[in-house]
């Protein structure tokens, strides 16, 4: 196969305009197609982008952009429910400063910067099937529309159209058992956690909340349940009835979690439902056809990664398209992402049965937790590889001196 000139990206989230923006850099021209009719300004809760998504965005020529649009969050302080720090943990020198987004900001972010690149968003672009020419790929969407390139990247989420053509076998998402909550809240009376993200594991529910300066506080909740829930289905119970049950479930905790839920506008509160992730996706290309992003490798908001492992996959499959022919590409992106991703996807499970643990189990992790933190607590040993990651964009892709540093 030869390279690719030309490009589809199926997506408009978080890995599909960074994705077609790094192809532009790439000297590929790309074309992003989003199902939705129109922008999806103002959705979603907030999240966190590590030194290791900070970087992805620099490599890709977006970083001070992309960074103005956040609040710098370089320390975590995690916590018992009871107020007794556990541990604290500094983004480690040398490396991009942590930074939290709403949702609605990055988004707006990323479009500014797809719109400065050149990139064309094509949107009400729903794809429904494609073929695999050899030579080139015809996309066909819902609206009878087509469009065609020299290869298509799916880069639609957790629930991919993209992957389900690809690999009719492929996995599904998979629970996690818990249901995810969150919003903002002003007008508390409490002080700036001076940067710092506070994460609690409250005796009932998982409590996470960030103060800035202005008083206004991002926070979100983890709740344990058997029951996966649809974002739909979750929605169909009130807000005001979600926020009496999460005042219930902290009412033995002596979070500040009463006091921000006390102050949440109801017409404000994100509802996302069960938590996904993604079990190891066996295809992630074949001919001219690839995954990028939560397509290939979803993981839930406890990783601390998902969009900034997103970021750094677009990043690295637009180096490899730039330097390889396309089957040789995919392949070595692949090979530089696939065992990463599944590292923190193994990590990130643990997470979440540390957040959910029965009386016994609750008791030894606010025991051990901090005698390990004392003992054998390393910050460099534990963040170091999964940090300082870098997407070395100047060295051709699928050389020895090409794999990514950290």
């Amino acid at each position: 196969m030869t390279k690719a000139r030309t490009a589809m990206v199926i997506g408009g989230g978080i890995a599909g305009p960074v994705t077609a923006i790094a192809l532009r850099r790439a000297g590929i021209t790309a074309t992003v197609y989003e199902a939705y009719d129109r922008q999806a300004d103002g959705i979603g809760g907030e999240l966190m982008l590590a030194p290791n998504g900070m970087a992805a965005l620099a490599a890709a020529g977006i970083a001070d952009e992309v960074a103005a649009a956040g609040v710098p969050t370089p320390r975590m302080v995690m916590e018992t429910g009871r107020g007794k720090r556990l541990g604290q943990f500094e983004d480690l020198p040398g490396l991009p400063t942590s930074h939290t987004f709403t949702r609605a900001r990055l988004y707006r972010a990323l479009t500014d910067a797809t719109a400065a690149a050149g990139v064309p968003v094509e949107y009400g672009k729903r794809l429904t099937t494609y073929v695999d020419h050899g030579d080139r790929v015809t996309a066909t969407f819902a609206d009878g529309s087509t469009a065609e390139a020299d290869v298509l990247i799916g880069a639609d989420g957790i629930r991919s159209t993209v992957r389900g053509l690809l690999d009719p076998a492929a996995p599904q998402p998979r629970y996690s058992g818990l249901v995810g909550l969150g919003g903002w809240s002003r007008g508390h009376g409490l002080p700036s956690t001076g940067g710092a993200m506070h994460l609690a594991f409250g005796r009932k529910a998982f409590f996470g909340y960030r103060i800035g300066d202005d008083g206004e506080a991002g926070w979100f909740a983890n709740v344990p349940s058997a029951r996966m829930l649809t974002a739909a289905q979750a929605n169909e119970t009130p807000a005001a009835e979600w926020l009496r049950q999460l005042r219930e479930l902290f009412t033995a905790d002596t979070l500040p979690a009463l006091r921000l839920l006390d102050r949440v506008d109801p017409g404000e509160l994100v509802i996302v439902g069960g938590l996904q992730d993604m079990p190891p996706v066996p295809v992630w290309h074949r001919g001219r056809v690839a995954l990028v992003g939560d397509a290939a490798h979803a993981m839930t908001p406890s990783s601390g990664q998902g969009a900034s492992l997103s970021i750094e996959s677009s990043v690295e499959l637009a180096r490899a398209l730039r330097d390889l022919p396309v089957e040789q590409a995919f392949t070595s992106y692949e090979g530089l992402r696939r065992a990463r991703v599944e590292r923190v996807a193994a990590r990130t499970a643990r997470v979440n049965n540390d957040k959910a643990p029965g009386p016994v189990g609750r008791i030894l992790r606010d025991l051990l937790f901090p005698l390990a933190m004392r003992s054998f607590y390393d910050q460099e040993k534990m963040f170091g590889w999964l940090h300082r990651y870098t997407v070395d964009w100047a060295t051709p892709a699928g050389t020895a001196a090409a794999a990514p540093r950290s």
